[in-house]
């Protein structure tokens, strides 16, 4: 029970919403929400949630946690999402730069270095903990994926933060392949050459949904 969803029965919900559609998720979620935010990092494939989720709430605030060590090519991907969607984007950064931390961290530790976790707390989860008290959110759409993570095999698509928040995923049943045929048929955009120096491996958590 949330004091945010006070009268919200999350497994009888996300009993409701099995096999519905990601769009029908984002409409029962909206219904749910007064401050609703979408978080991206502009990896492979998040086109397709900002586009399923802008498209029935066109100035939900959409919040980038920006960590400083994005490509060249997702700078630029963010930037034509960005434009062609028209998103109502709040970014926010890391209190330490990037310089700063290269010189303190001799560059981004590996994940076997004892310097890891300080590394991911300082370039996305403080940051994110920042922006989910500034804004008050009560419902949050993401796109994670059941077939990413182990560790989201065990989740849904509803499930609660930390504090309460509303965490929905309304494409958690998809695969790359389902993605890929809902972008060409909105004609989305998508780039891969996208590194997260605080997962490294891709069957990695970074401490994002386990801990927030």
């Amino acid at each position: 029970m949330s004091q945010l969803h006070p009268n919200l029965d999350l497994d009888q919900a996300n009993k409701d919403l099995q096999g519905k559609s990601p769009e029908q998720i984002v409409e029962w979620a909206l219904t749910q929400a007064k401050n609703p935010i979408i978080t991206t990092n502009f990896r492979p494939y998040e086109s397709a949630i900002l586009h399923l989720v802008a498209k029935q709430r066109p100035d939900i605030t959409v919040l980038w946690v920006d960590s400083g060590y994005n490509t060249d090519a997702t700078y630029q991907f963010a930037n034509k999402l960005i434009h062609d969607l028209n998103l109502n984007v709040v970014t926010y950064i890391p209190k330490q730069t990037a310089a700063h931390r290269d010189a303190t961290m001799n560059g981004i530790p590996g994940i076997d270095n004892p310097q890891h976790d300080e590394f991911t707390e300082q370039v996305k989860l403080e940051p994110f903990r920042r922006a989910l008290d500034e804004l008050k959110p009560d419902v949050w759409f993401n796109a994670i994926r059941k077939d990413q993570t182990e560790f989201r095999q065990g989740l849904d698509v509803l499930s609660l933060s930390k504090d309460g928040v509303l965490k929905v995923a309304p494409l958690f049943e998809k695969t790359d392949a389902d993605l890929d045929v809902y972008l060409e048929e909105h004609n989305l955009p998508n780039e891969h050459d996208y590194f997260d120096p605080t997962k490294v491996e891709e069957s990695r958590e970074c401490g994002l949904h386990t801990q927030l």
